[in-house]
């Protein structure tokens, strides 16, 4: 019995052992490998096979692009050989170059997209110089559509995949070389339409959701073409006589037709594809407007800036309506100022081009008055701002700028016009009502710091004139002009910091203390130059007096408001 217990002890030992085995079996089939010594040297075996394939790889694709590069010399020579006709040898190494394209589209990675599109681009850029320049086998003309056709190919080609990467280099080569052609060739206006061609396709490009930061480069390049253009051709006839005469129509049509491409792309991705605009898509949309109205000034400046002025104010019109009724509450704000900012830009151009210098000051005036009611009834600061603009153009224009320097500082002027008046009573009107919004931002702040400085410069002027001339007449001496307008500026001072302390008005009072400055400035380099010293004396105590009084005004505690 002894032995048979221990025979069943041994045996049940021996199951517990081999359940533990069956155990620590299943354990180790699901558990992760364990590191051992011997994983790191296997990693850093792995890496240096895949470093040395990449290397390989680069080395490969190296070599095939030098091989197809060869195969261009080959097709050159035979060109230079005369053993056959040029014109099929010279097709063929056009299409050549293109074909290279092809590999480029299909490449898994973008380092042999790149390195193909560029094998294209070297084989085909410097053979088209050398058939332009050197050979005189092909015309700008064709060169350019060669150029156009090689970028609209490229983009073709490769519209599914590594579409940035390629467009990166075939429209960033293909417009660098159209500017060098264009300048070496004294051919403007075919490179440009190439690069007209290369801009659409990059735009298209961007409105379907392709990356594609070559655009500025494009741009970049159409915009100096166009420079030159207008520049060279604006100029008198014989300092380009190695250019050839173009006529009037492309001179005024290729500007147009860059801000047409560029402010269509903007106004589909903001209006129909609900994006917001991009800082290049406003800049170049701007120097294209620039361009064309330089180019429509420079050759048809007579009946071009009236159309083009009716065509701003239409257009204006337009930015304002997308503007206030599809952006104005959207989330997209920035659409909302940059649609904003560039409708009172082209009203103001439309004005100026359109309505003839007697008119101007009077519409600019209306339209200050109109914006800043509109602005105060809705709340709107952009209105507001746009007011002010309007305002200060008007005052520009109708001379109240000019002639309250003169009243102020220099030579006394002679009366004003009927249309400074207004001017002076549309700023003095546009102060009144912003004065009155609440509110306490930064921009409110400025608006009526702005305001308050041309309505206080209007008013110091017509005061000073108005005193000159009831006091002394017409043409005063030196001595009782600066004398006059130390008083009247002294004064005005006193009365900014009443009004500003009393009404708790930031904006007056920091004029006031601004005007004092400009006071002492004017004791210097008017009163005492003058010499006169009981003219001066009367000035310095005028002076002395308002320096006393001023802090004291500032001072002052703000009047109680009523309350119902």
């Amino acid at each position: 019995m002894n032995d048979l217990s221990e025979t069943i002890e041994r045996l049940m030992d021996g199951m517990e052992a081999l359940e533990r085995r069956v155990s620590a079996l299943e354990l180790s089939r699901h558990a992760p490998p364990q590191p051992t010594a011997a994983t790191p040297q296997i990693a850093a075996t792995k890496a240096a096979a895949s470093a040395l394939h990449a290397e390989a790889g680069v080395f490969s694709i190296l070599g095939k692009a030098m091989l197809a590069v060869a195969g261009a010399y080959l097709l050159r020579a035979v060109a230079e050989s005369s053993a056959l006709p040029r014109v099929p040898v010279v097709v063929l190494a056009i299409l050549y170059a293109f074909f290279w394209l092809i590999p480029a589209t299909r490449a898994r990675t973008w380092l042999p997209s790149v390195a193909w599109a560029g094998t294209s681009a070297i084989i085909l850029l410097p053979m088209l110089w050398e058939l332009t320049l050197r050979f005189a086998f092909l015309p700008a003309r064709a060169t350019a559509g060669v150029l156009a056709a090689f970028v609209i190919a490229a983009s073709a080609l490769a519209w599914k995949r590594h579409f940035a990467e390629i467009a990166w280099v075939a429209e960033g080569a293909a417009s660098l070389a159209a500017v060098a052609l264009a300048l070496a060739v004294h051919d403007l206006t075919a490179f440009l339409a190439a690069l007209l061609v290369m801009a659409a396709v990059g735009e298209i490009a961007a409105a379907r959701h392709r990356t594609l930061r070559v655009r500025p480069l494009v741009a970049a390049a159409a915009d100096f073409l166009i420079f030159a253009l207008i520049w060279i051709y604006s100029s008198p006839a014989a300092s380009r006589a190695e250019y050839p005469a173009i006529g009037a129509g492309p001179l005024v049509a290729l500007a147009p037709l860059l801000l047409l491409i560029y402010a269509g792309s903007a106004s589909t991705q903001t209006l129909l594809l609900g994006r917001r605009i991009s800082f290049f898509e406003t800049a170049q949309t701007l120097a294209a407007f620039l361009l064309s109205v330089w180019g429509l000034l420079a050759f048809w400046s007579g009946p071009g800036a009236r159309v083009l002025g009716l065509l701003c104010i239409v257009a204006a019109a337009a930015g304002y309506a997308v503007a206030f009724a599809g952006f104005a509450h959207s989330s997209t704000q920035r659409n909302f100022h940059v649609y904003a900012t560039g409708s009172a830009a082209l009203l103001l151009a439309g004005c100026w081009l359109y309505l003839p210098p007697l008119w101007l000051p009077l519409a600019l005036t209306l339209l200050a008055i109109a914006a800043t009611v509109a602005g105060v009834a809705a709340g709107r600061r952009t209105l507001e701002f746009h007011a002010f603009t309007f305002l200060l153009a008007a005052a520009f224009f109708s001379g109240l700028l000019l002639w309250a320097l003169h009243a102020l500082a220099g030579r006394f002027p002679a009366s004003p016009a009927w249309i400074v008046y207004l001017v002076a009573a549309a700023a003095m009107f546009g102060y009144a009502a912003i004065s009155r919004v609440a509110g306490d931002g930064w921009p409110l702040r400025l608006l009526r710091l702005l305001h308050a400085g041309l309505a206080l410069s209007a008013a110091a002027a017509l005061l000073v004139w108005g005193l000159v001339t009831v006091t002394v007449g017409a043409v005063p001496a030196p001595e009782h002009l600066a004398v006059l307008r130390t008083l009247a500026g002294c004064a005005l001072t006193v009365l900014l910091a009443w009004t500003g302390s009393r009404q708790q008005r930031r904006e007056l009072l920091w004029l006031a203390w601004t005007s004092l400055a400009c006071m002492a400035g004017k004791l210097l380099f008017e009163d005492l130059r003058h010499g006169h010293l009981g003219f001066t004396a009367a000035s310095i105590f005028i002076y002395a007096v308002t320096l006393l009084v001023v802090p004291r005004l500032v001072g002052l505690k703000p009047r109680p408001t009523k309350h119902a």
